[in-house]
């Protein structure tokens, strides 16, 4: 694979389900063999610290707890100006650097061709180290529709 491929697991890993993007960036990890071109990085919640990790990205696959009125666990899949609209609703503050991010990008001619938003509704958003069991259970499910969009 000859693009750039930047999967970009964002939230805090000591906010309950808010932490599911590092978790999934660690399970891919683990699960290893990334075709060339695809890097991983745990985002956290660096917001536009980040600006530079975007140089050069092709593709951007972000994953993230998102509020999308559905119930815990379920499973979305954005892109395109769909990606920012779903940040209008912020469950976290690291939701707002993202779309500072992504403004600031778009601004410096730096923002990906193509942008993707894998996502989870969260069960609890609240002081915890581990995911709610309704997260956790949507983990491999969730590192795999990452895996379909570069494989």
């Amino acid at each position: 694979m000859s693009e750039n491929v930047l999967v970009l697991g964002l939230g805090n890993t000591i906010m309950a389900d808010d932490g599911v993007g590092p978790r999934v960036v660690e399970l891919l990890l683990h699960q290893g063999c990334l075709p060339d071109g695809v890097k991983l990085l745990d985002g956290g919640t660096l917001g536009l610290d980040l600006l530079p990790r975007l140089e050069g990205v092709q593709r951007l696959i972000i994953v993230d707890a998102v509020e999308t009125g559905q119930p815990p666990g379920s499973l979305v899949r954005l892109s395109g100006d769909a990606v920012p609209l779903a940040l209008e609703t912020k469950l976290s503050p690291h939701q707002m650097g993202l779309k500072d991010l992504l403004a600031v990008a778009r601004l410096m001619d730096q923002l990906p061709s193509e942008l993707i938003l894998i996502g989870v509704q969260p069960a609890i958003i609240e002081m915890d180290t581990k995911l709610s069991p309704v997260v956790e259970s949507r983990l491999l499910e969730l590192a795999s529709m990452v895996s379909r969009e570069f494989t």
